[in-house]
């Protein structure tokens, strides 16, 4: 099976390790080294690394290319005056569907990097390139399949990358919450993540990353999969395209209207006509389940305001409870009584806020 799937360069780490491989978005990935659990509560409590170099960074430069990002996402570049400051937007079609979610990075006036998520990879390049040709943007887009990317992770990750890399911590000891910054071995750290917890994500060069890998697992940090991933970013309260939100539905349905920004009126960004004119009828909100059972997505709820459905739903490992979000009536609030269909049962389900953790405490 793996032959036909995409590898990342610390593939055969994971097979090393007795990783359980699964098909991500075409890549073999690893889902857990063994205890989903485990993986789950060391990043929460310590130090957890995922290997996420199926994600594409992508540069984009040129004189062009600030006007270039302003038009193709819906969040507004201009407000990244820092190097190394970095922002979470939408790209947008011009019905306002999300073609993807991503986090963009600012160097320079003219230096810029996008980071896109791995099963949307192919699509945000050929959209990127379009837009750039189509617009007449002095910008170049370039994808760089030569970098590799880890994600370190939980309350120890920053201490453990300084212990695995002491030349880095000068640089990065002052990062703020979404900030990077350049090393002069040519890696990125940024302090950025998708687990609700403190940490690094680091972009470096291929062949830099399994000795990176093995030096941080030798300082006790934790090998983990997808299947963590995927609990640790539901507790945070974050989204994952392709459930949240897609190229049908828009970010003012999936608690993303943050990361739209309208307050340039001149800034014609590809799917804000859509947005102005969209009737938000709908909202994203967080369940907590009030007997036993799992949450999964796609299960229908009903509320007083009407009826919804759950995007996503999973047993929160740090909570004990299953745990989702579901996309239902606008209206719906905080500490209403909702009912999830499981099983052919209707269970109570209370809504609560997001996020339901955050940095090791239930707050949800």
């Amino acid at each position: 099976m793996s032959s036909t799937l995409k590898q990342t360069p610390l593939h055969a780490v994971h097979l090393e390790a007795g990783a359980k491989m699964v098909d991500f978005g075409g890549w073999d990935m690893p889902v857990a080294y063994g205890s989903q659990l485990e993986e789950h509560h060391a990043v929460r409590r310590d130090a957890g690394m995922f290997d996420v170099s199926h994600m594409l960074n992508v540069d984009v430069k040129g004189a062009g290319a600030k006007a270039y990002l302003q038009r193709l996402l819906a969040n507004d570049v201009a407000k990244l005056t820092v190097p190394g400051k970095a922002l979470y937007s939408c790209m947008l079609n011009p019905e306002g569907g999300v073609i993807d979610d991503l986090i963009v990075y600012f160097f320079g006036p003219d230096d810029w990097r996008v980071v896109v998520n791995a099963g949307t990879a192919d699509k945000d390049v050929a959209w990127m390139q379009g837009v750039a040709q189509s617009g007449g943007f002095d910008a170049q887009v370039l994808p760089r399949r030569d970098l590799a990317m880890l994600a370190v992770q939980g309350p120890n990750a920053r201490e453990r990358v300084w212990a695995a890399r002491p030349a880095w911590k000068a640089a990065t000891a002052g990062l703020q919450p979404f900030t990077g910054a350049a090393m002069p071995d040519g890696a990125l750290v940024a302090r950025t993540g998708y687990t609700g917890e403190d940490g690094f994500e680091i972009v470096l060069p291929a062949g830099q990353v399994e000795a990176l890998w093995r030096d941080l697992a030798a300082l006790g940090v934790r090998p983990c999969g997808l299947g963590a991933r995927d609990t640790l970013r539901l507790e945070a309260g974050m989204n994952l395209y392709g459930q949240e939100m897609d190229e049908q539905v828009d970010p003012l349905v999936s608690g993303l209207a943050w990361t739209v920004s309208f307050k340039d009126p001149n800034r014609a960004f590809i799917g804000r006509d859509a947005l102005e004119a969209a009737k938000v009828d709908r909202c994203l909100v967080g369940l907590k389940l009030l007997e036993r059972g799992v949450m999964r997505s796609h299960m229908k709820v009903r509320s007083d305001k009407g009826d919804g459905e759950l995007t996503s739903g999973s047993m929160s490992p740090t909570m004990g409870v299953s745990i989702g979000m579901a996309r239902v009536p606008a209206g719906v609030q905080p500490g209403d009584a909702v009912q999830v269909e499981i099983r052919g049962k209707w269970l109570p389900a209370e809504v609560v806020k997001m996020p339901f953790v955050r940095n090791g405490k239930v707050i949800a």
